[in-house]
């Protein structure tokens, strides 16, 4: 992926997800569609903000792709699967863009050293680039630091989960770091909850 540089504040505010630990249980590399579960009160959260007219965009590493474990069909039947589900509770997300790549992958077509692999922002910048968002103005949720820093490398807000990994993140990762959170939430719909009280979060 291209180093994209977004310089325009025209672009609409929106809330960029994590996928795995923050809107489906974690469970390492999801190599089958029936290791997909959302996580609780998931689909109510986006469904908040499918009600707010607020764009939701997932963003997620996918090195599973470049170590070999599956390919990018099962990928693709996965975010089917997901976008069936959500349907089902009245929610949709506007765009999933994800990051095939691995310094070390086994697949030599995945092999790179990338601007989209979190933290690094190109999974975020393209996005905005390509649906018309701006991330100075939006969210970035998840539960990994790699998440926060995204949303750093961006100029986004953040907000730590305490699904997925975030609890041990909180915990034994987050003290070291530099970079912290601008929120942190028990879950994806206490941490939607949040954003849609901010008043200074709005489309004007």
């Amino acid at each position: 992926m291209s180093d994209i540089k977004q310089d325009s504040n025209s672009g609409e505010p929106a809330v960029f997800l994590d996928r795995d630990g923050t809107i489906n249980e974690q469970m390492g590399y999801i190599n089958h569609t029936c290791r997909f579960q959302l996580l609780p009160g998931a689909a109510e959260a986006i469904k908040k903000l499918n009600d707010a007219d607020i764009p939701v965009v997932v963003i997620s590493n996918q090195s599973g792709l470049a170590r070999g474990y599956f390919p990018e069909e099962l990928l693709t039947a996965v975010h089917e699967k997901m976008n069936r589900q959500l349907a089902e509770a009245g929610a949709h997300v506007d765009g999933i863009y994800y990051c095939p790549h691995h310094p070390e992958a086994k697949e030599e077509h995945f092999r790179a050293v990338c601007n989209c692999r979190k933290p690094k922002p190109g999974l975020v910048l393209k996005a905005s680039e390509e649906m018309g968002l701006d991330p100075k103005r939006s969210y970035m949720i998840g539960d990994r630091w790699s998440d926060i820093k995204t949303a750093a490398n961006c100029g986004a807000r953040s907000i730590l989960v305490r699904t997925g990994y975030g609890r041990g993140d909180e915990q034994y990762i987050g003290p070291q770091q530099t970079i912290q959170p601008d929120f942190k939430a028990e879950d994806l719909l206490e941490a939607v909850t949040l954003i849609l009280g901010q008043q200074e979060f709005c489309k004007g």
